[in-house]
């Protein structure tokens, strides 16, 4: 510093001390500071500065060392105040600034205060909340948004894969065994995945039974297949849980980072669209564009569903089922037909899966059985007493398990004066299998109502005999894959002699679907086949013209 004069220097003084001692008034740490000849100087500091730690010569101080390019900056600027943060300190000892430095004037180029709030808490609070919002209590790994957050941080996020891992039936093994058997089994999972990871790869819960793995690739691909089949492999030792053993299966869909997302949370949802397809293929799968939109085709369908439901806009077509013996029409099963405002006719195998993935199938369901009672109401009136037939409608496996069957059907012969021998109830193999002692109970429900029990597509499905013994089931029907064609199949013919023999030793009745000609339906009645359906006799009629073959 030049050297000043000494009435420079008294004046000097008097200004340090009304400046000192103006600070002292400040109750956070606050310095002043000149610039003079390129070099720092600090002028006056309060207190709480140099409690502080900011040090209080100006060649020393981490202000300056750190800060100097922003005070010199700021000086040389026309402002009178700037704020901004600043971190001093390293990761295991670390403070957080909220740094203000101003001046009186913009004319003052040479000199400013700076006062410095200590936000240090503050930010550790707000991290540790982070911490907790961002990480799954149960697991301790980063939950759905924590994952995002990683892969948003990532350097490249092109460079990476996305994994999402489903447990397969983890909801009937939770409800069976209690959610404190399902959460040791999430634990467990998620511990056995993680021992198969690489180094590097990140393991998250992103759902209930869902897991996400982020994992860097090295320009192939083959890596995140590879990484699946590994945790595919894993999981398929048995799972000890207290007095069970327990064995799992997952599905995995991957999505890339390479592929076009909009954002982080639609790279997962490409994978998570990629896991219905493992589903059903029972391999890990890889995002296709075409999923998207499958989904959204999906989604629009539901909607348009949920308001066609809602406005009764579906109508029931009936096939004839016939007595193979005498030719005479036995029953009628009620099909669930579909055209929109537009005019558009949706395919059964379009809609009811998504009815049933979206629990739109329960709505539908009561719908159907009302609609059918409904109908056969109107036929006895019209025939001037009993028609002479049945109604058979078909039960969803989701709708036997979100719905009770029984006091619904109660209410419908109840409306319309039916009896419930008038109504013959068809549930598939996978129905009975996904809950046995829920969908026992509903059955035997039923059967007091007086109904009829078929098993629909009998022998496609997990066939347990136990089932057919112990249910009071009253029909097989024959699926359709081993009628058609039957007479050109020793294969088929020996199948279908199978589950007559079958049928007739538990005592009970056979429906033989897919009988198109004359001769298959002889041949089958031959065979000891009760009844039979199919284009045959009739395709799925409007009410009306199956009420006129009822007639004639």
């Amino acid at each position: 510093m030049a050297s000043m004069a000494p009435e420079a220097i008294a004046q000097n003084i008097v200004a340090t001390d009304l400046v000192a001692r103006a600070l002292e008034l400040i109750p956070i740490p606050a310095a002043h500071l000149v610039l003079t000849g390129g070099q720092f100087e600090l002028f006056a500091m309060n207190r709480a500065y140099r409690l502080a730690g900011l040090g209080v010569v100006a060649e020393r101080s981490p202000m300056i060392v750190d800060l100097a390019p922003r005070i010199v900056a700021f000086l040389e600027s026309q402002l009178i105040r700037t704020d901004f943060e600043w971190v001093l300190g390293d990761a295991i000892d670390c403070r957080y600034y909220r740094v203000t430095i101003a001046r009186s004037f913009a004319a003052f180029r040479d000199r400013c205060t700076i006062s410095f709030v200590d936000q240090t808490s503050q930010v550790q609070t707000e991290r540790s909340l982070r911490r907790e919002m961002t990480t799954d209590s149960l697991t301790g790994l980063p939950n759905r948004e924590g994952f995002e957050d990683l892969i948003e941080g990532g350097e490249d996020r092109s460079a990476n894969a996305v994994l999402a891992i489903d447990i397969d039936r983890f909801g009937r093994l939770n409800s069976c065994l209690g959610s404190l058997a399902g959460d040791e089994l999430l634990i467990t999972v998620a511990r056995r995945i993680k021992g198969a990871l690489r180094a590097g790869d990140t393991l998250a819960r992103i759902g209930g039974d869902q897991f996400g793995i982020l994992m860097a690739l090295d320009g192939n691909r083959g890596e995140a297949h590879a990484l699946a089949e590994r945790i595919q492999r894993t999981l398929t030792a048995p799972f000890r849980l207290t007095d069970y053993e327990i064995s799992v299966e997952c599905s995995v869909g991957i999505a890339y980072g390479a592929d076009e997302a909009e954002d982080v949370a639609e790279l997962i949802r490409h994978a998570q669209f990629a896991v219905k397809r493992a589903k059903a293929s029972g391999r890990a799968e890889s995002y296709l564009p075409q999923d998207l939109a499958i989904a959204r085709a999906q989604f629009s369908m539901e909607t348009a569903l949920r308001r066609a439901i809602a406005n009764r806009e579906l109508r029931l077509a009936y096939q004839p089922i016939c007595d193979l013996a005498t030719g005479r029409i036995v029953s009628f099963e009620a099909l669930a037909r579909w055209t929109d405002r537009d005019g558009h006719v949706h395919c059964p195998t379009d809609f009811i899966p998504v009815a049933e993935e979206s629990g739109l199938i329960v709505p539908l369901g009561r719908w159907a059985i009302d609609e059918a009672a409904q109908t056969l109401a109107r036929w006895d009136e019209r025939f001037g007493g009993h028609c002479g037939v049945k109604v058979a409608v078909n039960l969803s496996a989701i709708q036997l398990q979100r719905d009770d069957i029984a006091p619904v059907l109660s209410a419908a012969l109840d409306s319309t004066g039916l009896t419930g021998d008038r109504f013959t109830l068809e549930l598939t193999e996978s129905a009975i299998v996904s809950d046995p002692d829920r969908i026992a109970g509903t059955m035997h429900a039923l059967k007091a109502l007086g109904t009829t029990l078929a098993m629909d597509d009998f022998g496609t499905g997990y066939s347990n005999l136990a089932y057919l013994q112990k249910l009071p089931i009253d029909v097989l029907k024959i699926d359709r894959s081993f009628v058609t064609g039957m007479l050109a199949d020793r294969d088929k013919v020996s199948i279908v002699r199978a589950i007559l023999s079958l049928a007739q030793a538990l005592g009970m009745k056979t429906t033989a679907e897919g009988i198109e000609t004359n001769e298959l339906a002889q041949t089958l009645a031959a065979l000891g086949c009760t009844f039979g359906q199919g284009y045959f006799y009739a395709k799925p009629l409007e009410a009306d013209a199956a009420f006129a073959m009822i007639a004639r």
